[in-house]
């Protein structure tokens, strides 16, 4: 079977990678490459640097990939909908839920495989984790903490830290709970003196009842990415930045410092720090995105959740703008 002929539109930070990427993923070919501002990152190689999403659909391709500021995503997909073009589009799907809507109907209308870009589904870390948590290991699941801090990114200007950065925690404790948000209450600050928000907390419940809270920043001189799910049996810690996973189990020994044992929580027990299968995550959600269009498998995260993502995202922002009033979702 012949490769699958991929466009890809946006050529900055992420783009350059997505390049890499697909170039060397198995049965895609990168055949053409857009962007009005240029190839500042020098991917292109020996294709032509096209100006316009028209001029990479003319190029005759079996998919495509959206790196565009987020303003920009709604109307790009939609051409390539309309072009019979399957199409992944970086997080988040678009700049506002009712955006986000036009282009999920417009890909399900159409019959193609739409796909929203949210690479921590793919990191080694949390797919083990979500695989063991399937399978029993933590018990019913309680609570999921995240923290997503990092130095302020030049990169970004149109959106602030939470359609940027906490987009990625909503779309991941929803999909390692198995569950959508009930309800989420947010505080968020400006202290880089843009536009947007540089600073977040969140806490939400999800439908089934495990609580949710996640520390979201851009002004931390650190990057740290850890996801914690906290169960009946003890706790897992994904450290996502080193593709790290270390299950901390309830301790089973009996205590006999009366202090403590006078405590009625758990105990501290056995510490694993499990051995991974590193593969880059970019490799994996391309490879889950050309399974799809192939039927293959579905793995890939659905434009339609990725709307229900970004419906959670602005209630977060709706509650921050009501100092932290509870939204229902």
């Amino acid at each position: 079977m012949a490769n699958l002929r991929v466009g890809l539109i946006g050529l900055g930070s992420m783009g350059r990678h997505h390049a890499r990427v697909i170039r060397e993923t198995e049965g895609l070919d990168l055949v053409a490459v857009a962007d009005p501002g240029g190839d500042k990152f020098g991917v292109a190689g020996d294709l032509e640097v096209l100006p316009n999403v028209e001029a990479l659909i003319e190029a005759g391709l079996d998919a495509a990939m959206v790196a565009v500021p987020t303003v920009y995503h709604e109307e790009t997909a939609l051409k390539l909908a309309e072009a019979g073009v399957h199409t992944m589009v970086e997080k988040p799907i678009a700049a506002d839920v009712e955006s986000g809507e036009r282009v999920a109907k417009a890909f399900q209308d159409a019959g193609l495989v739409g796909a929203v870009g949210y690479v921590e589904r793919c990191n080694p870390a949390l797919l083990e984790m979500r695989k063991r948590i399937a399978d029993g290991e933590l018990g019913q699941v309680f609570q999921i903490a995240t923290r997503r801090q990092s130095p302020f990114p030049a990169r970004i200007s149109d959106v602030g830290v939470v359609k940027d950065l906490a987009t990625h925690d909503v779309d991941l404790c929803a999909w390692v709970a198995g569950s959508d948000y009930a309800a989420v209450s947010a505080q968020t600050t400006f202290r880089s003196g843009r536009e947007h928000e540089d600073m977040v907390t969140v806490s939400g419940r999800m439908k089934n009842g495990v609580l949710v809270s996640n520390l979201v920043n851009w002004l931390s001189p650190f990057k740290d990415r850890i996801t914690v799910v906290t169960g009946e049996t003890g706790a897992f810690v994904a450290d996502t930045a080193m593709g790290d996973l270390t299950f901390y189990r309830n301790g089973s020994v009996p205590l006999e410092w009366s202090q403590i044992a006078a405590f009625r929580g758990v105990s501290e027990g056995e510490v694993t720090r499990f051995a991974l299968n590193k593969r880059e995550p970019l490799r994996v959600e391309h490879e889950n995105f050309r399974d799809a269009i192939l039927g293959k498998r579905q793995d890939h995260v659905s434009m339609e959740e990725g709307v229900q993502t970004l419906k959670v995202v602005e209630a977060i922002l709706r509650s921050s703008e009501n100092e932290g009033e509870l939204v229902r979702l």
